[in-house]
């Protein structure tokens, strides 16, 4: 990736802040910029790159400004953008609210950010926690800094030295979202499991961390039985992971940051029991009113139990005066969205529960020109994962020999979760 200077513009495409970076491509270029953009929304593009000339600009939208980069080399749009996105976290990060207002109320941070987050048009450091140790919110509080902070030079970068804590302890969190399709007959069209390794970290020094999974890989490379191992998809680590130590012996070693983080993202592409199974039964009675029966039924084991269930029904635009009844929870009508909310606090593995809901229609029929929206549900099943996937080990390796306590816990929860109706 090579940028040659990185652009801030208001929505009007006037520069608010920009870093000359190589100085290879001439500044004044950014004032093609606002016509080319037009030119390209009147042709119906919505390309993020615009050529003009041997000079690509490449741009993002956040909020109300333009965050472009222009370069003249053959350079990696994907990592340019990905850089573009990760300094507005920063500015977030820094400003609350990355606006207008707010690139002018800081325009000295904004300066010390843009010269520390890139070089010579190279990405450097962009973790937010170790730029704010040496570039603070009072920018005269800059001329005290003599050197930079060791996170900065040292192979570590994501972590201080000299870290302590009173009490050692690592929390470890398995979140799983499903999302699923299910068809109006019952088939279910797509599947999918979507789950990240959250970390929350309170250890003193600069400890190692080995932690092992049922890995099938794992499994079938050491022998080990295949009945509890998983197969995880489109694996992807935080930088503190050794990627060739996984890749050799599928062991997931790393030295983490400290405080919070997501240590990995994986997906399954597997066929999903639908955990919460829906039933609707609709029946309109013309020019007068119309009436919905719906089935809930948990197919998850009765030693779990799904918590914060919301079952979100669709109903017509026009309907009004209802009425409901339901073997449990309560049932709340939200007419700006045309839909009936269905809450169910607890919901335990192997239930099943009825709610009935009843609609005044108007005595004039209103044309069938609103879509037919599927059913929504939300959910939260603690301790309990769809896939199967388990902790085996989580080991804190640290010099001074000091005991750590690691608490593990599972979360399955709703993704895109729809069942259609008709």
């Amino acid at each position: 990736m090579v940028a040659s200077a990185i652009y801030i513009l208001d929505y009007k495409g006037k520069v608010l802040i920009c870093r000359n970076y190589r100085g290879d491509i001439a500044m004044n270029v950014i004032d093609n910029f606002p016509k080319l953009l037009l030119d390209q929304e009147d042709e119906g593009s919505m390309s993020p790159i615009i050529q003009h000339g041997d000079v690509t600009f490449i741009f993002i939208k956040y909020s109300n400004l333009y965050v472009v980069a222009t370069t003249n080399k053959n350079a990696n749009v994907m990592m340019i953008t990905s850089f573009m996105h990760k300094m507005c976290d920063i500015f977030s990060h820094y400003f609350k609210e990355l606006e207008e207002e707010s690139i002018k109320d800081n325009f000295v941070i904004v300066y010390e950010l843009l010269d520390e987050v890139m070089d010579f048009g190279l990405p450097q450091f962009t973790d937010p926690k170790i730029l704010q140790e040496y570039i603070t919110q009072e920018s005269h509080k800059l001329e005290i800094q003599v050197r930079p902070p060791s996170t900065v030079t040292n192979a570590v970068s994501w972590r201080s030295e000299g870290v302590k804590y009173r009490k050692n302890e690592v929390f470890l969190d398995v979140i799983e979202s499903v999302n699923l399709l299910v068809s109006a007959n019952g088939s279910v069209l797509r599947s999918e499991i979507v789950g990240s390794i959250k970390m929350r970290v309170y250890l003193t020094g600069m400890p190692e961390l080995r932690l092992g999974l049922n890995d099938k890989v794992l499994f079938q490379n050491t022998g080990r039985g295949k009945n509890k191992a998983v197969e995880m998809e489109d694996v992807k680590f935080h930088q503190c992971v050794r990627l060739s130590r996984f890749e050799n012996d599928r062991t997931i070693s790393f030295i983490p940051p400290d405080g919070e983080f997501e240590l990995m993202s994986y997906r399954l592409n597997t066929h999903v029991k639908p955990l919460l199974w829906i039933e609707s039964v609709i029946e309109r009675h013309s020019h007068s009113r119309i009436e919905i029966m719906v089935k809930a039924k948990s197919q998850f084991k009765r030693r779990s139990t799904a918590n914060n269930v919301e079952i979100h029904v669709p109903v017509p635009n026009d309907a009004d005066s209802p009425k409901f009844k339901t073997t449990v929870g309560s049932v709340k009508w939200v007419p700006e969205e045309s839909i009936i909310i269905w809450t169910i606090k607890s919901f335990p593995g192997g239930k099943e529960y009825l709610m009935r809901a009843h609609f005044e229609l108007p005595s004039v029929e209103s044309e069938e020109i609103e879509g037919k929206p599927p059913i929504k549900v939300k959910f939260e099943i603690p301790y309990f994962t769809t896939s199967g996937i388990q902790v085996r080990y989580l080991k804190i390796i640290e010099k001074s020999g000091y005991q750590a306590l690691p608490w593990v816990r599972y979360i399955t929860q709703n993704g895109d979760y729809q069942l259609r109706t008709y």
